[in-house]
């Protein structure tokens, strides 16, 4: 009985860590030929009341895939690798040209307008969720978080 019941609640917190992110405005940028790189972007809900990250993202339309984020340093706008993305308890983390983005590093074909793209995430609760991303141009997914 003991096991049964010991199942059972992992079984729901199983259940539970498996919603705890929302993901909506998810696109992907389209490229110009022979452009090697591209990006990712969308808004990433948390609505537990604990804090969870994004630490990891992978595609297979790209060799590479990393967490990125921009700032300013010395009067230029760096861009950066970054372990993991953090979406504060009851709140809403947004990627955005400009700011946190997955880069998709090392196209296997360029991103045309229209097309889709497969996308997963990894959570540090352990959850993991499988996208289909748009591939738009920049203003048109930008049009969306506005």
């Amino acid at each position: 009985m003991k096991k049964i019941l010991t199942i059972l609640l992992f079984g729901t917190t199983l259940l539970l860590a498996s919603n705890s992110i929302n993901v909506s405005d998810a696109y992907a940028r389209a490229t110009p030929p022979n452009m090697p790189n591209s990006a990712a972007f969308m808004s990433l809900e948390n609505i537990t009341d604990k804090d969870i990250s994004l630490v990891k993202a992978s595609s297979n339309v790209a060799n590479k895939v990393e967490l990125h984020t921009h700032d300013m340093k010395n009067g230029v706008m760096k861009m950066y690798e970054v372990e993991e993305i953090l979406i504060k308890a009851n709140n809403n983390t947004v990627l955005k040209p400009g700011g946190y983005h997955i880069m998709l590093i090392g196209l296997n074909k360029p991103l045309k307008e229209g097309d889709f793209i497969d996308l997963s995430l990894e959570f540090s609760n352990g959850e993991t969720k499988s996208l289909k991303l748009e591939v738009k141009t920049v203003m048109k997914g930008m049009m969306n978080h506005h």
